[in-house]
């Protein structure tokens, strides 16, 4: 029984007052060992996969239905794979495959890591803003990423794979469907997410470091993309499980 609370049990709902999402292009053989078996990557152009960082400032998560005084409020870090799924009926889904998680509240790590399996950890984590640059940064997790939001033609990063922001706003992200996969059981756990208003909006990168993106030894990964989202009602529906293969 206890091992069934993390897959879920209940709906769950939040704000999300901002998001801002990097997505870096990695060769697809580099990537494929980090997904499970029942999974594929979601490749562009025959060549490349995606992982994405979000880095999010979420406001009253609680179980869905539930007032919005019993929320939390913490900030989120999540390093995630765009993937493919194939239902038992048949159908695809497009997704996230979720590497590590990472929180500014040990509330949320506790109750994260019962009611998933995401394995949240607790750091720390620092905004800094002047008129022109903002800069998020966590000296225990060794990442800092450094951009801004004032130009109104904001180019793609230089060595993107996409030819324009259009193909870049199909790797965005999040996707509607986060998979944990069971390898034991052959079991997928499919999370199914709701949003309203998501209108993401390029922004340009003056500079980042991601130490865990650098300890996976991706070598070749390229900057893709970099969006900002904001004022966000979220929730993700109640886990379902089904068999693979």
């Amino acid at each position: 029984m206890l091992a069934s609370l993390k897959n879920h049990p209940f709906s769950v709902a939040a704000f999300f007052k901002r998001s801002l999402v990097l997505t870096f292009a990695i060769p697809k053989e580099d990537l494929e060992p980090l997904i499970p078996e029942s999974l594929l990557l979601d490749v562009f152009d025959n060549k490349w996969a995606f992982l994405a960082v979000a880095m999010v400032q979420t406001k009253d998560l609680r179980p869905k239905g539930f007032p919005k005084i019993m929320g939390n409020d913490f900030f989120l870090i999540g390093y995630r794979v765009f993937v493919k799924y194939t239902t038992s009926k048949g159908k695809r889904l497009r997704g996230l495959y979720i590497l590590k998680s990472e929180t500014d509240s040990k509330k949320m790590e506790i109750g994260g890591n019962i009611f998933t399996h995401y394995n949240y950890t607790t750091t720390d984590i620092h905004q800094l803003e002047s008129k022109k640059e903002k800069v998020i940064y966590s000296k225990k997790s060794d990442f800092r990423v450094m951009f801004t939001e004032e130009e109104d033609n904001t180019q793609l990063p230089q060595d993107s794979p996409f030819l324009n922001w259009k193909q870049a706003r199909r790797y965005a992200g999040p996707l509607p469907f986060t998979f944990t996969y069971d390898k034991h059981k052959k079991e997928m756990l499919i999370i199914e997410g709701v949003r309203r208003n998501w209108k993401p909006k390029p922004i340009k990168i003056l500079d980042y470091n991601f130490s865990f993106i650098r300890d996976l030894e991706l070598k070749d990964a390229k900057l893709a993309n970099a969006f900002v989202i904001e004022d966000i009602p979220y929730y993700w529906k109640k886990g379902r499980i089904e068999l693979w293969k």
